[in-house]
């Protein structure tokens, strides 16, 4: 039976010689990361699970952006929903739990099929932990990580103190997680955050390339090697995220998260006081 994707409303789904390529299809938005799309999110990677005509996924964004990470002037109007959500996966305008984020990436590092992150423009916050958790990463060589939720006053609650200390070492990540600061693809590449950093004409060919050659591979051979590595993966998720996603609830209730998303809105400089009230 052929998995029906049509329901999806901001991913889009094509397959084609064993390979399922998945994009993240608000463009007009960066990509930012709404209710509707979260819930996406959460439930694309089961769907992708079970398909079996799959034996590779290619994830990569819509335009010039990968993801720009949760959706800041839906924060500021009080609504992560979207204008849309009447049909489909992600209908739901239900707030996003912290259950709902530790899901996402449960179910991401469940996947068997070998992910490949074809990350053609900037990832940031829950879109750098995307590109992150893919099992090879193929980045544009301007192409800028960063997760920075700190600089909404938010910690970082997703996914990014899993897998940024993972790859780059704790004192590395911390600053990254701490300042919210930018990496490009180059940089990343040379020092091993991501697989391969090409030019950005070359991220979906190079991305394309390693997927087929996936697929077409001894499939289980692949997707138990994979699995074995995932428990790693898995083991430090369980440690950190409840804890992290913890953090992240508590810090949406401080006025210095108040402050950074309506001086985002403002486009001015936050004037941060400590306050957790």
């Amino acid at each position: 039976m052929v998995t029906d994707y049509s329901d999806y409303e901001f991913l889009k789904v094509k397959v084609a010689e064993r390979v399922a390529t998945i994009t993240i299809n608000r463009p007009d938005s960066l990509n930012a990361v709404n209710n509707i799309l979260h819930h996406e999110l959460e439930q694309i990677w089961i769907d992708v699970r079970t398909d079996h005509d799959v034996n590779a996924i290619i994830l990569t964004g819509a335009g010039r952006a990968f993801c720009a990470g949760g959706d800041v002037k839906g924060m500021a109007a009080g609504n992560l929903a979207g204008p849309s959500g009447q049909k489909g996966k992600g209908r739901t305008r239900d707030p996003i739990a912290a259950s709902d984020g530790r899901r996402l990436v449960d179910n991401f590092l469940d996947v068997e099929q070998p992910i490949i992150g074809a990350i053609n423009g900037d990832a940031v916050g829950l879109g750098a932990t995307l590109a992150l958790l893919c099992d090879i990463i193929v980045a544009s060589e301007k192409a800028r990580f960063a997760d920075t939720h700190v600089k909404m006053g938010l910690a970082a609650g997703d996914g990014g103190a899993v897998i940024w200390p993972l790859l780059i070492g704790p004192h590395r990540a911390k600053e990254f997680l701490m300042r919210g600061n930018f990496i490009n693809g180059a940089e990343a590449g040379r020092i091993g955050m991501v697989n391969y950093a090409v030019a950005p004409e070359q991220v979906m060919p190079k991305a394309r390339e390693l997927a087929q050659e996936l697929a077409d591979g001894p499939t289980w051979a692949i997707r138990w090697s994979k699995l074995a590595v995932n428990r790693w993966l898995k083991q430090q998720s369980n440690l950190i995220m409840d804890a992290s996603l913890a953090y992240e609830i508590m810090t949406f209730n401080t006025k210095d998260h108040q402050e950074a998303v309506k001086s985002f809105v403002e486009k001015r400089k936050p004037d941060f006081v400590g306050q957790k009230q």
